[in-house]
């Protein structure tokens, strides 16, 4: 009995010892290849501060010139031969970990344009409703024509908002145009709209749903509020290479102290994502009034698409 128990004792301290062998070598491992990273990417002119401090450590009491010596030799070594394979490993790891935060990025902020757009079509949706029922009794021609506009107008929609990626400004302006013919009948009068956007433009690639968020913005925050109503207009213009889009308005204005709305402010996120500093959403004050947003990005047409949206 008492042999197996310094069997078994005996048995856990060898167990023991090894483990803390283990732990040593896992330590060391891990010192090692941070020493080694550290050493692919700091640069020459550090490392030779550092080697001529440890040198004048070395000619003190307290060095070990041959260890300095060492140490100087194989840093060099391992910086010269391997010091650059590593640093590109590296580069390429931080790389990629960089460009799947941007995917990450870009899929939540297209979740929360969807969101966005999620909040928007069903109130959209039951006014332009409501207002066919009214006028199903009291002007049945104009409900038919609103009733056609609605369905141009989902029939734009839908696809683009099911679609990954990027549209084209034609595609954009085709919804434009059917929302606009929308919002005419509701606030007849009051709201007239422009559309000049060149057709070798339309084939340009653009981003869904920011053109509509702008026109949306300029009738509910411009227009609405006004009692005589007012003009959209929407122009399209190209200059070194940049595409440039605009939605003029001649409102009430816009408060600079007010910031962003949640629909601008998706706007300037799915710009940034998509193209950088390479794009912005700019929002201005003519001297004549109003507002003018405009989204600025670079020009990319399809050169096969013949002008067609």
């Amino acid at each position: 009995m008492k042999k197996s128990r310094l069997t078994a004792a005996g048995y856990s301290n060898a167990k023991g010892a090894l483990d803390i062998v283990r732990e040593i070598g896992e330590i060391t491992a891990t010192l090692w290849w941070r020493f080694f990273d550290w050493l692919a990417q700091v640069e020459w002119r550090k490392l030779v501060i550092i080697w001529l401090l440890v040198m004048i450590f070395g000619m003190t009491p307290f060095g070990h010139p041959e260890q300095t010596g060492a140490f100087i030799v194989l840093s060099l070594g391992l910086k010269v031969l391997a010091g650059g394979k590593r640093r590109a490993e590296l580069e390429a790891r931080d790389a990629t970990t960089h460009a799947d935060e941007e995917g990450l990025e870009r899929r939540l902020v297209e979740a929360r344009m969807a969101a966005l757009q999620a909040q928007v079509e069903p109130h959209f949706l039951f006014n332009t409703l409501a207002l066919i029922g009214q006028l199903i009794e009291t002007d049945p021609p104009q409900a038919a024509r609103i009733h056609q506009n609605l369905i141009d107008y989902l029939r734009a929609t839908l696809p683009q908002m099911r679609a990954r990626g990027a549209g084209t400004l034609g595609r954009q302006i085709e919804m434009s145009r059917a929302y606009l013919a929308i919002m005419q009948a509701r606030m007849r009068a009051r709201l007239a709209v422009s559309i000049d956007v060149p057709d070798e433009m339309q084939s340009a690639t653009f981003p869904v749903m920011m053109l509509q968020i702008l026109i949306e913005n300029a009738i509910k925050h411009g227009l609405e509020p006004k009692i005589a109503g007012g003009r959209i207009d929407i122009r399209a213009s190209v200059d070194n290479q940049v595409l440039q889009v605009d939605v003029l308005d001649d409102g009430i204005g816009f408060n600079v102290h007010a910031g962003d709305g949640l629909g601008l402010a998706n706007v300037r996120e799915r710009l940034r994502i998509l193209y950088g500093n390479r794009a912005q959403l700019v929002i201005e004050a003519p001297l004549t009034g109003g507002t003018r947003a405009s989204i600025r990005l670079p020009y990319a047409p399809d050169i096969f698409a013949g002008g067609a949206p």
